[in-house]
């Protein structure tokens, strides 16, 4: 498994101080759970009270014949257990609402995080480690705090309570059953490192076999289109075993704790039962205190043996802290200024001045990507931008709305860097149109008018904005849905064509009514009639509207006023598209490639054994 999660991680610590980063989730609701602790302590303390009246029961009335006061002593071991049973249930019932609150609280303050980590943090991390993160190991904290830390907490006090009782009837039966303890603590100090360390590997590797079925479901049309599902079977099989094998030695580890912490008592049993009947014999000890020892011996037998499950399932809840707060201890380096700067009346002048990036993981000797990018866009202008593959156009669109930060130089909007507004401001005068068109598991309504929280979803003006920006993209289709705009779309909108998977995400740039639209290559799936068609509709919406367009189709270039030309990270040429034609020979080279490409796009499109175009999808 490649992890870069934890290639940056925090320095591991102590136990006891990685837990205690769960307090501040925990704060509010810290008073019912510490009141369950109590209960579940009273609970386990009144147990502890029935070796004492049994003792009265067979010292008494069993030893003097009078047996109607054994009815009483029965009637009070009955209404001891009753407490007993009556603290327990209470116990549940006060940790059941703050754990699940804590949960809660973990998880959507985990989930507000991933939303606010740049766009390189998601590029290293593997979907299914975030996936597993968010639901089994904030799952397994929330099992924790409700029964894990109380009951080991309650149980480690018990144990400590009882063994002190022991000696109230006689000192060397209590200094055996003690003694004998003295390896239990011993064993689990070694347990800690070897069962925390298969701990995280367990977890990390349920991560990678999450990704695994990610990928697969994503990918399934890849894997039954290339016939690779056995292959793909294979991959996830190697991952299930290895997974299997960390989990047989977890499970040999726990067993090696358990089997010495079910043999000592053992062992402390048979050597107090010799003692004591010696003791007994000689007249020092009474055959009513020795059946109370040994009733409270095996009261301490289910406490005494718990620890183990208890420590490994405490060991599981640090691994689980751990690796949810390695997301929580990630640097975010997109964030908002300390003192914001606002624009009064935006007009749309987009510019990069001095502009270079480079990717986080290009080596030390690589150029940057982008080298020193000057380009300016007036208001309302529509600039296409043109360039080879691989000369960072759909790179340069990041840019804008800061999903990456430049390296050096700027990017300015209305003359104000991007980087002084707030990161909600920013991203209402800058929308973005992305290529590979992204919906989400919601209505195409909700879909379409994501970026307009001012707008009561359901209005007579939301839907006005929606209709307007359907009918730019040319999305007549969504009238033909089962139930029209509020038709719910599949994951990531794969129950529609590319096409039109597109276009819904071209009108989801314009409803957002920005003053600068970025758009890389919006128009890629779409056929020759539909694009012409909603060429014409984005002239008419972006008048007034800056927007820059990555052009890998020379169709596109048709909604430009100016082209800019991409070349060796720099901006080599910028003009109107004849111009160009006439002075650059790299642009008329970079265009003859796009022509090639578009064609055996559109053949590809065509072709009856490669599928559909886009016209047969809309009609399926």
């Amino acid at each position: 498994m490649s992890d870069p999660e934890t290639s940056g991680a925090s320095p591991r610590l102590p136990l006891h101080r990685a837990l205690m980063r769960l307090a501040p989730f925990a704060k509010k609701d810290f008073p019912r759970i510490l009141l369950g602790g109590l209960s579940a302590l009273g609970a386990s303390i009144v147990a502890l009270l029935i070796p004492t009246a049994l003792e009265w029961i067979v010292g008494g009335p069993i030893a003097s014949g009078a047996t109607s006061a054994v009815v009483w002593g029965a009637v009070a071991v009955l209404v001891l257990g009753l407490v007993e049973a009556g603290l327990v249930w209470l116990r549940r019932w006060l940790v059941l609402a703050p754990a699940t609150a804590i949960e809660y609280n973990v998880r959507t303050a985990f989930y507000n995080r991933l939303q606010k980590l740049p766009i390189e943090f998601h590029d290293r991390w593997q979907g299914g480690q975030l996936l597993s993160r968010m639901m089994q190991d904030i799952g397994l904290i929330r099992r924790w705090m409700a029964f894990g830390l109380i009951m080991l907490v309650v149980n480690l006090i018990t144990v400590v309570i009882g063994s002190v009782m022991l000696f109230q009837w006689h000192w060397l039966l209590g200094t055996i059953f003690v003694v004998s303890g003295i390896p239990l603590w011993i064993h689990a100090y070694r347990f800690e490192d070897t069962y925390g360390t298969l701990a995280r590997k367990s977890q990390d590797q349920q991560g990678d076999i999450a990704t695994s079925v990610e990928e697969s479901v994503h990918g399934i049309r890849v894997l039954k289109a290339f016939g690779r599902g056995s292959h793909a079977l294979g991959r996830f099989t190697r991952q299930a075993e290895s997974l299997r094998g960390t989990e047989m030695r977890k499970a040999r580890a726990i067993a090696g704790v358990d089997f010495t912490l079910v043999l000592m008592p053992e062992l402390a049993f048979a050597a107090c039962l010799a003692v004591g009947i010696w003791l007994t014999a000689d007249g020092q000890i009474a055959v009513s205190q020795l059946f109370a020892f040994f009733a409270m011996a095996t009261i301490l037998r289910w406490p005494i043996e718990s620890i183990g499950f208890l420590f490994s399932f405490m060991l599981d809840a640090r691994t689980s802290t751990d690796r949810v707060f390695e997301v929580f201890d990630a640097v975010d380096t997109i964030t908002d200024p300390a003192e914001p700067k606002t624009i009064a009346e935006p007009r749309g002048a987009l510019a990069f001045e001095g502009v270079h990036f480079r990717y986080q993981d290009a080596r030390d000797h690589e150029r940057d990507l982008l080298d020193g990018i000057d380009l300016a866009l007036v208001p309302g202008e529509t600039m296409a931008l043109v360039g080879l593959t691989g000369s960072g156009k759909t790179t340069l669109t990041t840019l804008p709305t800061r999903l990456y930060d430049v390296t050096a130089g700027r990017v300015t909007i209305d003359g104000v860097d991007v980087r002084d507004l707030s990161l909600v401001e920013l991203r209402t005068h800058i929308a973005t149109a992305f290529e590979d068109a992204t919906l989400f598991s919601a209505s195409v309504r909700e879909n379409v008018l994501l970026g307009r929280d001012d707008l009561d979803m359901l209005s007579e003006e939301a839907d006005r904005v929606m209709r307007e920006a359907l009918a730019v993209a040319q999305a007549g289709f969504v009238d033909d849905l089962p139930d029209g705009p509020d038709t719910m779309i599949g994951e990531e909108g794969m129950s529609l064509s590319g096409g039109q998977r597109q276009r819904l995400a071209l009108a989801r740039a314009v409803a957002a009514r920005p003053r600068v639209i970025v758009m890389d290559d919006p128009l890629s799936a779409l056929d020759v009639n539909t694009e012409e068609k909603v060429q014409v509709e984005l002239r008419r919406v972006l008048e007034g509207t800056t927007a820059l367009i990555v052009a890998h189709r020379p169709s596109t270039v048709a909604l430009a006023d100016r082209v800019a030309l991409l070349e060796d990270g720099r901006i080599a040429a910028v003009g109107t598209h004849s111009e160009l034609m006439a002075t650059s020979t790299s642009y008329r080279s970079v265009l003859s490639s796009l022509e090639e490409e578009d064609r055996e796009d559109s053949a590809q499109r065509m072709d009856p054994a490669r599928g559909l175009d886009d016209q047969e999808e809309v009609s399926r």
